[in-house]
């Protein structure tokens, strides 16, 4: 496991419960507990998470923290490929149709499974995704007008929003900083937030694509309840008590 990605696990821990304690963190990721204090300094110094005695709690900012596309990129990678290829399966069947995908590093392994074979219209906020399939597939690529948010690469803003409330779309692939049957679907900022609840209602279907890091995550901004989507593609590392929960709270979980 890389550390970018221990940590990221070592912070939606924290959120979920509030503290993390030095010799279970060591336990878990089966490191040593130097390896975790080293970790846990790295989330102090960037004001995520606070060192108290034998571990640490969230700070006051947690829930407005956000990384950047290349950060985020090496996390969870073998899983994110996985529910990319797993989310194939969504597509609309025959050509015509049209595909609204998200931004984020996971809807972006969708974008590359699909290549050159797939034949949908498909709309992105995504900078990075709409330049990857131009590239790959013969189908229309457009881009969402707006302002580009340099941290995610994603065009959002008043123009994005009103885009979107003109088209209806087959299918979105929806991407998510957190989700919980309580507080839905979240990320934290607000500009992401509007754009993301306008997908959510420009399409028939709601397809997420959310590793299992991020369930139990509660960031700032709810924009959309789960009952507002269909479907979780997921990984593994789901556990089996958090997967059944959002069953009962009617979410389809499909585990790849």
């Amino acid at each position: 496991m890389y550390a970018e990605e221990r940590q990221r696990t070592i912070v939606n821990l924290a959120m979920r419960h509030d503290r993390v304690a030095v010799t279970e963190l060591a336990q878990r990721f089966d490191v040593t507990t130097e390896t975790v204090r080293r970790d846990l300094d790295v989330l102090n110094r960037r004001g995520i998470l606070r060192r108290v005695h034998g571990g640490a709690v969230p700070a006051e900012n947690v829930r407005l923290v956000e990384t950047a596309v290349a950060e985020r990129e090496p996390a969870f990678s073998a899983q994110k490929s996985r529910i990319g290829q797993a989310a194939l399966a969504f597509l609309p069947a025959g050509s015509g149709s049209t595909v609204l995908i998200d931004s984020g590093t996971t809807t972006a392994r969708l974008a590359a499974a699909m290549g050159a074979a797939q034949q949908h219209t498909v709309v992105t906020n995504s900078v990075p995704i709409a330049s990857q399939l131009a590239q790959l597939q013969n189908s229309p690529v457009h881009l969402l007008g707006g302002r580009v948010r340099g941290i995610t690469q994603a065009t959002v803003g008043g123009e994005t929003v009103e885009a979107l409330g003109r088209l209806h779309c087959d299918v979105v692939f929806l991407g998510t900083n957190g989700i919980t049957p309580r507080h839905g679907l979240s990320t934290p900022d607000p500009d992401e937030a509007a754009v993301k609840r306008a997908m959510v209602r420009s399409a028939r279907r709601k397809v997420v694509l959310a590793d299992s890091s991020k369930v139990g995550a509660t960031l700032l901004i709810s924009f959309a309840a789960l009952n507002e989507v269909d479907v979780l593609v997921t990984d593994s590392g789901l556990p089996e008590a958090d997967r059944q929960q959002l069953v009962n709270a009617g979410l389809e979980v499909v585990v790849a």
